[in-house]
């Protein structure tokens, strides 16, 4: 019996020293699931938001003489966005700042069309625009949320592969540290409000 302990004390440390191992690796692919699920929504929310801004320029195409200039710059602002695509397994900075470059261009544009709809009060009073104005605020409120959860997601899976000794392990997997979204250029300045 004791010509086999070493052998038995052996197996038991390689047994536990492969079962922490995995549990690393399962933990980080678990975690980086969750981030492309975020992601999926994130990307939905956005859809939601495309979805609904072809409608809108319809029905101020329909309802009113409008500005070509602000109906093309809506139309062609989405189509740059929905051009942008991010690879959820590998979200680096570069392509979240360009994918978030991407759809502040939609909302720029998309604020510009809101206020020169001020000067038709025929347009502001059609029901089907309040409608679709209403829905956009909402997916903007869900855009947020989902950027916000997204976030959340990141967080632990960044913190999982960067603590030592997990991140000798994540780096021999292939984990490697994903990107957060981040507030647009010059968001941090104060909105200037003019009557």
């Amino acid at each position: 019996m004791k010509r086999f302990l070493p052998w038995i004390i052996g197996a038991v440390v390689i047994i536990g020293i492969y079962s922490w191992v995995k549990g690393i690796n399962n933990t980080a692919v678990t975690l980086n699931q969750n981030i492309e699920e975020s992601w999926g929504n994130v990307q939905t929310a956005y859809q939601r938001r495309n979805d609904l801004i072809g409608n809108l320029v319809n029905t101020v195409k329909g309802a009113a003489d409008f500005e070509k200039s602000t109906l093309t710059a809506v139309i062609e602002a989405r189509a740059k966005a929905t051009s942008v695509t991010v690879d959820p397994t590998n979200i680096s900075p570069e392509q979240l700042a360009a994918f978030n470059s991407a759809q502040s261009g939609v909302s720029s544009s998309l604020s510009k069309l809101l206020v020169s709809v001020e000067k038709y009060p025929e347009l502001k009073a059609n029901e089907n625009f309040l409608k679709l104005q209403d829905e956009l605020a909402s997916t903007e409120n869900q855009i947020l949320t989902a950027r916000t959860r997204f976030n959340e997601a990141v967080k632990p899976y960044n913190n999982h592969i960067a603590t030592f000794p997990n991140s000798i392990f994540a780096g021999m997997f292939g984990f490697q540290k994903k990107a957060y979204f981040e507030a647009v250029a010059g968001a941090e300045k104060p909105v200037e409000v003019k009557f």
